[in-house]
């Protein structure tokens, strides 16, 4: 009998109790949660308050956004650390789309190397706010925030 007690009390003083690290991992993945929500609602806003059609790489984009609201919110509500593991290479790519996109824009790349064919231009400046803030910038800085945020939490997870 005293056995299994000491077992139980060892038991106890292994499990894992929450830190000071562990929450602000927790913090950190329910706020990329919310920019990929936020980000989320503004493509449809563009799309279908403002009636500003996705061009190809835009599509790309939302491809990679889209899946991390679903993600991001389920592992945050759950608790599931490895959300982070399957939310990683998605907001990569998107990092990498809205990069080219963003360069592509600016006319770092030439207008013959974009991926666009019929439809919208994806080298057109559609929206532009305070002379310099355009959709594939804005797009950037939320997949930008998005990695930092999950790196953040990854490197709190560990022990």
């Amino acid at each position: 009998m005293r056995a299994k007690a000491r077992l139980r009390r060892a038991s106890h003083a292994a499990s894992p109790t929450p830190t000071m690290a562990s929450n602000s991992a927790w913090v950190a993945l329910m706020l990329g949660w919310v920019v990929a929500l936020v980000s989320f609602l503004g493509a449809m806003f563009f799309s279908e308050v403002m009636d500003l059609e996705p061009c190809v790489l835009c599509w790309y984009q939302r491809i990679a956004m889209f899946p991390l609201v679903v993600i991001l919110g389920i592992g945050a509500f759950l608790q599931d650390r490895h959300c982070i593991r399957y939310g990683l290479p998605l907001a990569a790519a998107g990092w990498l789309l809205a990069g080219y996109h963003w360069l592509l824009y600016k006319g770092f790349i030439p207008k013959g190397l974009q991926p666009c064919g019929k439809g919208a231009s994806c080298a057109e400046v559609k929206l532009e706010l305070a002379g310099f803030i355009t959709i594939p910038l804005l797009s950037f800085a939320a997949f930008s925030l998005i990695l930092l945020l999950l790196v953040a939490a990854h490197r709190k997870f560990k022990p």
